[in-house]
């Protein structure tokens, strides 16, 4: 969805991005719980029908923290989990609860929001957080998510910010 009005806005800095990313590290911490939980309730019941075995270990959570291909399946899925948290947000409205409280949101330069793969593509280049420090070594105040996916984070003023809804409106 193009929305030309919110391409003039100012790039935000380092500090307004930090204060939503702090903000939305709970809200991940929470998402990494619930996927966390529903994985391993899948895991019991894959264990309880029979289809898999403890594998020589005495309880359930040791047989998934103790097997390589279990564990790095339920790793993937935690992960794929809290991308998928950044990414759905990034792609429906640009803003993330931190954004949104921080008056931020991820588009593209034109005012354009980003697609859904291009979000993924932002998860991965952001290095965990990481690619924001890329803003303290350039003064066009981008990370280095934004270049490599053509993506900038402006602040909206206080007015487009309260009249965004989750749809990108």
């Amino acid at each position: 969805m193009l929305n030309a009005e919110h391409a003039n806005f100012p790039r935000a800095s380092f500090v307004r991005r930090l204060g939503a990313m702090i903000y939305d590290a709970l809200l991940a911490v929470a998402v990494y719980m619930i996927a966390g939980a529903i994985g391993f309730g899948v895991f019991y019941g894959l264990y309880t029908t029979g289809i898999i075995s403890l594998g020589g270990y005495e309880h359930i959570s040791d047989t998934l923290n103790n097997t390589p291909i279990y564990q790095g399946v339920y790793q993937l899925w935690l992960a794929l989990c809290v991308g998928g948290f950044y990414a759905l947000f990034w792609s429906k409205g640009g803003q993330t609860l931190g954004m949104r409280a921080w008056r931020l949101k991820v588009q593209h330069p034109n005012g354009q929001n980003l697609s859904f793969i291009t979000a993924c593509a932002r998860v991965i280049w952001s290095i965990l957080g990481l690619g924001n420090l890329f803003i303290l070594l350039n003064s066009d105040k981008l990370a280095l998510q934004d270049k490599m996916t053509r993506s900038e984070i402006v602040i909206l003023s206080v007015e487009a910010n309260q009249m965004r809804n989750w749809h990108g409106a």
